[in-house]
């Protein structure tokens, strides 16, 4: 947590159009003594089909339970906003994501999942997910995990 905040009431913003994860910030957890979730729903992520080219867009959601460090919520913004000319398929992007956030923060449980608009007729909702291993965490994301999408949903507005 050495990094000082400086995306953080910057007026300049400087959108990168690459992938970039160094755009992450992080800043000290005030209720290292708590367990609490961190909320976040991104509704206008666009990556590109690494075949085609063609634009993907989704609605990703970033749950956390932060143990020492959390995320600056600006540089999150810019870092999902690098993903705009990045070419990867839609389980890649989820998986990414939630890797650099755990090098990131190093939370004790964390959830991402990303709902994606259908191309060629069909959506793709992918969700990955961690907790620190031989803890409650880890066997928190492993419930999550095998009960995350027990029910079909009803899609009425992809």
């Amino acid at each position: 947590m050495n990094k000082t905040l400086t995306l953080l009431g910057n007026k300049e913003i400087n959108y990168e159009f690459s992938y970039n994860p160094k755009i992450l910030e992080v800043f000290e957890n005030k209720h290292k003594d708590n367990d609490y979730f961190v909320k976040f729903n991104c509704p206008e992520f666009t990556s590109l089909c690494p075949m085609t080219g063609q634009p993907d867009f989704a609605t990703i959601y970033i749950n956390y339970i932060p143990n020492e460090k959390m995320v600056e919520s600006k540089s999150l913004k810019l870092y999902l906003f690098s993903f705009r000319n990045h070419g990867d398929f839609h389980e890649d992007c989820i998986n990414i994501i939630m890797k650099d956030l755990i090098e990131l923060m190093e939370p004790r449980f964390i959830e991402v999942c990303g709902k994606f608009l259908p191309r060629g007729g069909i959506s793709i909702d992918p969700y990955a997910n961690y907790g620190i291993p031989n803890t409650k965490y880890e066997k928190m994301a492993e419930y999550r995990l095998l009960n995350h999408d027990l029910f079909f949903e009803k899609v009425d507005n992809r």
